[in-house]
């Protein structure tokens, strides 16, 4: 069943309409509604009014006295809910305003942001917020337009979509192998010869197990770590300085394995991966700017 606002609201509509026009077959045309209808909606709105809109002849219409007075103190705010429409239709096709984004630290820093400039450049009406958290959460409900994060796709109604799949290695800083070693297999590293820095999973606030995967072979190995860490700053940070061995994504770590500042310990096992998302609320009516933010992504990771 309709609503009183709803039917009152439909039959200003109708009643511009015929104003406009000039008459009821005239309005019929213009909005796609039969003469009668227009007819009925028309008295409808008289009834609900009280008021008499029109002079009716078999040949046209015209206003009476409360009609005119009327539409000249409802057409401002029809003009204004027109124009308030189209401002609102714009901003799906306009990239402005402002961008909020959960955002992965290790993307921003390995991917996204020696690239940020291109997009804040072709966007410059656009505000980007980026915030690092260590989970997804609520992204409807926490405010944000999209969210980037490393992990298994979660179940829920939001739409994700796969960015890449990273490597996950085992590594050291050259100074630590010259203290104590270097591990010749995973199990090595059970023992209390090896110092293993623990990264804490922000789903179950326990650290991450250690796993290593070689085609189908999989060994997980009991490290027991004295120091966890939830940042993968300071995993990568304590890492560097030779305070342990820790376990990370290729991609943040590619570059210093590279350079030499990390030690790939067991190259052999190169098949743990680990996927990167990029998440947003639907895939109807996606704004403009979270359209452009998410093509951005996806042409830099070439999903």
């Amino acid at each position: 069943m309709r609503s009183n606002s709803g039917n009152l609201s439909g039959g200003i509509s109708v009643f511009a309409a015929v104003v406009d026009a000039g008459t009821f077959a005239a309005a019929s045309e213009v909005i796609g509604m039969s003469p009668p209808g227009v007819s009925r909606a028309i008295a409808r709105l008289e009834k609900r009014l009280k008021i008499r809109l029109f002079n009716r002849t078999t040949r046209s219409v015209s206003l009476t006295e409360e009609g005119r007075r009327f539409y000249e103190q409802v057409m401002p705010h029809l003009s204004g809910l027109e124009e308030a429409a189209a401002a609102a239709a714009g901003g799906a096709s306009a990239v402005r305003g402002r961008l909020r984004v959960n955002l992965d630290p290790v993307f921003y820093r390995t991917i996204l942001g020696p690239r940020l400039d291109e997009f804040m450049d072709a966007h410059p009406d656009l505000e980007i917020e980026f915030i690092a958290r260590d989970s997804l959460g609520d992204l409807v409900m926490d405010g944000f337009d999209l969210a980037v994060r490393f992990g298994e796709a979660k179940t829920s109604t939001l739409i994700a979509r796969k960015l890449l799949d990273t490597p996950v290695v085992t590594v050291a800083a050259p100074a630590y192998v010259a203290r104590c070693g270097r591990p010749e297999k995973p199990e090595d590293l059970e023992s209390r010869n090896h110092r293993c820095l623990e990264f804490r999973n922000p789903e179950t606030g326990k650290p991450f197990s250690w796993e290593f995967h070689r085609k189908r072979k999989r060994v997980v190995v009991d490290t027991r770590g004295r120091l966890t860490v939830n940042d993968p700053s300071a995993l990568l940070n304590a890492c560097l300085a030779g305070s342990g061995i820790a376990q990370m994504l290729l991609l943040g770590a590619e570059h210093l394995i590279s350079e030499g500042r990390l030690i790939n310990l067991f190259p052999d096992w190169p098949d743990e991966r680990y996927p990167l998302y990029v998440y947003y609320p639907s895939r109807h009516h996606v704004p403009a700017k979270s359209r452009a933010f998410l093509n951005f992504v996806v042409d830099l990771t070439n999903a």
